[in-house]
Formats: structure tokens, C-alpha cells, sequence
């Protein structure tokens, strides 16, 4: 039996630690992983933090952007492989919403609807999120985020907060 290919975008965040290369690092090992194929990445943003109490620009800044990729895998053993990801890279799950030093979300995975206690997708605040948003935009500029319309008129909607972020270049 040949596995199912879906597309999937998925968003990345951090900010804590080295933010850019551990957003890329995570990129590079998804690409790389079984199950997954032609994962294209965004340029980074950087947008203040956003806690349960609304934006904290007193808190490290984050580094946002999302990647569409292919893959084989179930929804839930992608939710497991992202969140083996996180950990390498040192992530906690010590306060909601708090500072990480990666955190990987699953927005779309091809055109299905799935809520049950460990994942919800399409992602319930993807649509009201410039983070995600902006860089979906700069991927693919027809992007549509399922039960809520075209993610530039989201994004128009909403506004847009984040700016470009300039990443190292390696000589």
C-alpha cells in the first residue's frame, strides 16, 4: 500500500537562544526526516512576544516563519515528530504561551479538519496571527487558510506587526 502524500504548512517560532539557526536547524532535520518531502521555508520575521496577557515588548522578540512540505505521515505521528524536534532543541512546557527556544505548529494538513485532545487543525488563531500570516503570504501569495478565506485579506484584516528579519549569511 503506497502512504498518502498531504501538504502541510507548518509554523515555527522561537525566542530564546540563538533563534535563526535553531528555526533553520529544525528546518534542516524535518527536511531530512522519513515521511517528509519538499519542505519550502519562509524568510523570518521578528514580531514582539505575545503572552496570555496580550504583546510584552519587554520580553525577548521572536523570530516567526512557516514551511510548506509533503508528507506520508498520519496527523498525529507528524504532531509527535515536530514535538521530538522541540525537545532536541531544548523546549519546555513549564507556562503556556511563555518564552521558548522552539516551538513548531501544525496549520494545515491538506484540506482536513481534525480537534481532539492533542491537536486542532486548521490551527484555532492561525487566522489571527500576522506570524503566521506574513510569511504564509510571502510563500504563496493564493494561500487560503480553511473556514476563514484568503490569508491576504486575513492578514489586511488583522495588519501586519512582524519585519524582516536579516539572517547571517555563512562564508
Amino acid at each position: 500500500m503506497i502512504a498518502q502524500q498531504m501538504p502541510v504548512l507548518l509554523a515555527f517560532g522561537a525566542n530564546l537562544g540563538d533563534r535563526g539557526e535553531t528555526i533553520r536547524a529544525a528546518q534542516r532535520e524535518l527536511a531530512s526526516a522519513a515521511g517528509i518531502s519538499d519542505l519550502n521555508a519562509s524568510p523570518l520575521r521578528e514580531t514582539i512576544a505575545l503572552t496570555l496577557d496580550g504583546p510584552d515588548p519587554d520580553a525577548p522578540r521572536y523570530l516567526n516563519g512557516v514551511a510548506t512540505a509533503t508528507t506520508t505521515l498520519r496527523p498525529h505521528e507528524l504532531l509527535d515528530l515536530l514535538q521530538t524536534v522541540e525537545s532536541a532543541h531544548g523546549r519546555t512546557r513549564d507556562e503556556r504561551w511563555g518564552d521558548r527556544t522552539l516551538d513548531i505548529d501544525i496549520i494545515t494538513f491538506g484540506g482536513r479538519s481534525i480537534s481532539d485532545d492533542r491537536l486542532h487543525v486548521p490551527h484555532p488563531r492561525a487566522h489571527e496571527r500576522d506570524f503566521v500570516l506574513a510569511p504564509w503570504l510571502e510563500l504563496d501569495p493564493h494561500a487560503v487558510l480553511l473556514g476563514h478565506g484568503r490569508v491576504a485579506e486575513l492578514l489586511e484584516r488583522i495588519g501586519d506587526t512582524t519585519r524582516p528579519f536579516e539572517e547571517p549569511t555563512h562564508a
